[in-house]
């Protein structure tokens, strides 16, 4: 009797138990998130976190995240996207452009005077790559597709009011068709990744940047400049720059069903979407800085940016032409970008 009941008992405790045994069989998994921001940023704090914060709870929190700002786990910035794809990190988030020609057909949307805004922007960059150029990001499991608010000017030692003005100063581009428009206003354009901006600045190596208003504070060079040149609104942003949050492929195919389901859920164009926001939502504060240090901030008007819009239109041309030598109509993708900038614009 003794023993029966003992069996009974621990039968008992077996079926009572089993939803606990269950939950606890639920796998969970730990990723690695990687990129170049500062762990201060704006793009840290209010995209990255809030991102990976939504995908853990979304999750029951059996996705965490290891969050690794400021190349922590090692390597520069342009290896990042390498990193995803050869699984060295699960998840980064990187500038296509950091790699030259690697992306070509994702290079339309950094050609001048391209965007509107950044939330329809991004949502337009998405779309664009599903039907245009998918085959670009075949290597990993793209999550997010994004772009910045307007891009500007911010100098050492002169205000930027006409193209003549960039001539001879030595001006960052963070990519290769931003540093062709820069060459194409008369600057002296030298390439390099964002942390590499206040080092340069403060010995000379240049003259200012060409960054949006969001990423100044990050950088400091609200310090370490003292002119703003940003252009009207209504006369269209000089240039915005890509983005791509990228996940190792294997690692993605390893999930299970529903956290596969979690991912997908934060990809894609909402996700974009979302990034392009906040991201632009940056400027005001980002701004703010400047004005509050006493720096000088000038707008380009509509009448002035058309010089600054002739100059650039070279480099238009010079990318359907890149295109076309490829194997692709340049001018298609051109025209097709510009319709769903337009389109999203207007959603």
């Amino acid at each position: 009797m003794i023993g029966r009941r003992t069996l009974l008992q621990s039968g008992a405790a077996v079926a009572l138990g089993a939803p606990a045994l269950v939950g606890l069989a639920q796998s969970s998994v730990t990723l690695k998130f990687h990129t170049f921001m500062s762990p201060t940023s704006n793009v840290w704090l209010n995209m990255h976190k809030a991102w990976m914060s939504k995908v853990e709870r979304e999750s029951g929190g059996r996705i965490r995240f290891e969050a690794y700002p400021a190349m922590q786990l090692g390597g520069s910035p342009v290896q990042l996207f390498d990193q995803a794809k050869d699984g060295v990190v699960d998840i980064v988030w990187t500038l296509p452009g950091n790699t030259p020609g690697r992306f070509p057909r994702t290079e339309v949307f950094e050609l001048p005077f391209m965007m509107n805004n950044a939330e329809a922007t991004s949502k337009a960059f998405w779309e664009y790559i599903q039907t245009k150029a998918a085959d670009e990001y075949r290597e990993v499991k793209l999550l997010a597709l994004q772009v910045h608010g307007p891009g500007m000017f911010h100098t050492k030692t002169k205000a930027i009011h006409h193209p003549d003005d960039l001539r001879g100063l030595k001006m960052r581009g963070p990519t290769r068709q931003i540093t062709k428009l820069l060459s194409n206003l008369g600057a002296t354009p030298i390439g390099m990744p964002l942390p590499q901006i206040p080092d340069a600045l403060s010995k000379g190596v240049i003259d200012g940047c060409a960054i949006p208003w969001e990423v100044v504070p990050s950088v400091k060079v609200h310090e370490l400049t003292q002119y703003h040149s940003e252009f009207d609104t209504q006369g269209g942003a000089l240039y915005t720059a890509t983005f791509v949050m990228a996940m190792n492929m294997r690692r993605y195919e390893s999930l299970p069903p529903d956290l596969k389901k979690v991912i997908d859920a934060n990809a894609g164009m909402a996700t974009s979407a979302f990034l392009g926001r906040v991201q632009q939502a940056g400027d005001v504060p980002g701004r703010k800085q400047a004005v509050d240090r006493g720096n000088k901030i000038n707008t380009i008007g509509l009448a002035e940016s058309q010089e600054f819009r002739r100059r650039a239109r070279q480099v238009e041309v010079e990318w359907v032409q890149d295109m076309d030598r490829r194997g692709f109509n340049g001018r298609d993708l051109l025209n097709t970008a510009r319709a769903l900038i337009e389109k999203h614009g207007k959603a």
